[in-house]
Parts: C-alpha cells; structure tokens; sequence
C-alpha cells in the first residue's frame, strides 16, 4: 500500500469515526426530547422540559402545585453532560447568563442527574415518545386588540416564552437584561382537532388557579401558532407565536 493510498485510507476512516461520533451525540440529545419528572422526599416535584434547543427546569408542591422556583433558557449536551445556559432563575438571578453543567445519565425511559444540589432518584419520562404541532419553544410576536394584529419584536430582552414537550407546556414572562422574573404557569396541555387544553399544575401568582383548565383554538400558519379564544377572565385573546431558533 502506498503512502498516498494509507493517507486517504486513513482520512477516510477519521471521517465515517467523525461522522458516527456525531450520529451518536445527536441521537443521544434527541432522546432526551421531551419531559421529566422527579417527586423529592421534600414533597417538591422537580419537571424538566428539554425542548429543542431549548429547556426549563420547575419546581413546585407535588400536592398542591404551589410555586417553589423555575429555571431555564439553551441548553446542550456534550457525552454524558448537558450545559444550561440560563436565560431566567428566579432562585438565583445572579445565574441569569451563565451556564452550569450536570452529568446526566440516561437509562431507557428514566434518567438521573448527578452532583452536588442535584434531586437524587430517577426522573420518569412524562411524554412517552409524544408529539403534537407544538413541540417546542416559541415566542409572543402580536396579539389582536381592536381587530387589528399588534406585532411584538421578539428579540428584545422582555420576552414571553411557552416551552412545550409532547404532554407538559409552560409559560415564563422575564427580562434576560435585567434579570426580573415576571411570571409562570404550566402543567400538562393536549392539542387536537384544533383544540388546545391546558390543565395548570403550577401558577406562581395565583396558586388558586391549579386544577383548572382552560380551552382554546389553535392552528399553525406559516410556521406561526395561531392561539384565540377567551382568556381566564372570560375577555376575548387572540394571540401569534413565533417559534424559536
């Protein structure tokens, strides 16, 4: 064998290593898509949402779904370690721009985070290998008010966010700039036949409204969800969102 030909012998087999090192990383982080749940012996339940490239991390009564704490923004996986970089933390708003690594490791349907601070167990999967329309993390663009569509810049600090798995969405109102937490809600969702139902497991300003569900109409127009119908005090909504990259 020449020298040339062991050369691109060799390149080629650093290529298809390369390649299949990628396959399995990819394949690895899409496994992890989806919801997960921890009930603590605190009585706390710990719900990580990994959807896209994006996540959040929440916290509340396993009981009575009252609000302990959420957290969340990009996250990604390197081996057996995910890196979440924090877009809101209302336990630590210090933590809002930087990024904290866990070890997490999977095993069929459960998962379990290691290191210091971290819910010992094994997190279930919620999704089950779930999907509906509005998988994913999107973005308040425009609201209707007086017939007219309002559009809302996106790429400001002060955002709306919905993060949604196959079964379990959540809603978080905060300023990456400033770092103020404004608000959340969320618990399981379904999404058929143009219907969307939310059934609230969590709301940080009102733990009254945990039990309660709430209908709407939903439709995916050109990439964007299309969400109307009334609002928890009975007033007409008519909302856009914009799916995040």
């Amino acid at each position: 064998m020449t020298s040339r030909t062991f050369s691109l012998a060799s390149f080629l087999l650093l290529a298809v290593l390369s390649l299949s090192a990628r396959l399995s990383l990819a394949q690895t982080s899409a496994d992890l898509q989806g919801a997960w749940k921890i009930n603590t012996p605190d009585g706390s339940s710990h719900v990580l949402i990994l959807s896209g490239d994006f996540f959040s991390w929440t916290i509340y009564g396993a009981k009575d779904g009252a609000f302990t704490s959420t957290k969340g923004g990009r996250w990604s996986k390197d081996g057996k370690k995910i890196s979440l970089n924090y877009e809101f933390h209302t336990a630590d708003k210090d933590k809002v721009g930087t990024t904290e690594t866990i070890k997490l490791i999977q095993k069929g349907a459960r998962i379990a985070a290691k290191g210091k601070g971290q819910p010992k167990g094994k997190w279930v999967d919620l999704d089950q290998g779930k999907t509906t329309p509005l998988n994913g993390a999107w973005l308040i663009s425009g609201r209707k008010r007086n017939g007219e569509t309002q559009p809302i810049n996106t790429n400001r600090p002060r955002k709306t966010m919905k993060i949604l798995s196959g079964t379990q969405f959540q809603w978080i109102a905060y300023n990456t700039e400033t770092k103020q937490f404004f608000g959340t809600g969320g618990g399981s969702y379904s999404a058929e036949g143009g219907k969307y139902v939310e059934n609230i497991g969590f709301f940080s300003r009102d733990n009254s409204r945990v039990g309660a569900s709430l209908s709407f109409d939903f439709a995916v127009k050109e990439g964007d969800w299309i969400h109307s119908g009334k609002s928890s005090k009975g007033a007409p909504l008519y909302e856009v969102w914009s799916k995040r990259k």
